[in-house]
């Protein structure tokens, strides 16, 4: 069976591991989701305690407990102390940028901008190129200010605020 039947494998199989492989490569860019659950239109500037740093490769996380404008941890409807978290891109690109788990330890005092999601809930991403401002060392901003005001202060990510 030399003839056309041969002739016309090659190609198929050819086709067929083209297929698979754009279908592979597509695979990751489709599991990513979009930034289109957050409002760009709108930016938030906080200020809170960090409670949580998350490295994970596709998107890293601070957990912050805000500070209010009076200078003092806001707190929920229940008592609790307000909780919000900040989503920003990969821990590996953001490592190159100095936020890493060893300079955003629990307690570290910081502000950043952050696009909201849509639906109102606690959480945000971190907006555009806008640095995180963190504070030196258990040294808050005075009320209604943000840690680039702060003597000391440390800008990650960007050379602005």
């Amino acid at each position: 069976m030399t003839g056309k039947n041969q002739s016309t494998r090659a190609p198929r199989a050819a086709g067929a591991l083209a297929g698979l492989s754009i279908g592979l490569v597509a695979m990751p860019v489709l599991g990513h989701h979009s930034f289109a659950m957050y409002d760009q239109t709108k930016t938030l500037v906080l200020t809170g305690v960090m409670y949580q740093f998350v490295a994970q490769a596709n998107h890293a996380e601070l957990h912050v407990y805000l500070i209010g404008p009076d200078g003092k941890l806001e707190k929920d409807k229940d008592g609790k102390l307000h909780a919000y978290g900040v989503e920003m891109a990969g821990a590996a690109a953001i490592a190159e940028q100095g936020i890493t788990a060893e300079s955003m330890v629990a307690g570290t005092i910081l502000s950043v901008k952050v696009n909201p999601l849509r639906d109102g809930s606690d959480f945000g991403s971190k907006a555009g190129n806008s640095a995180i401002a963190k504070c030196p060392w258990k040294t808050p901003p005075a009320p209604g200010k943000t840690c680039d005001t702060v003597k000391g202060s440390e800008l990650l990510g960007a050379t602005s605020f």
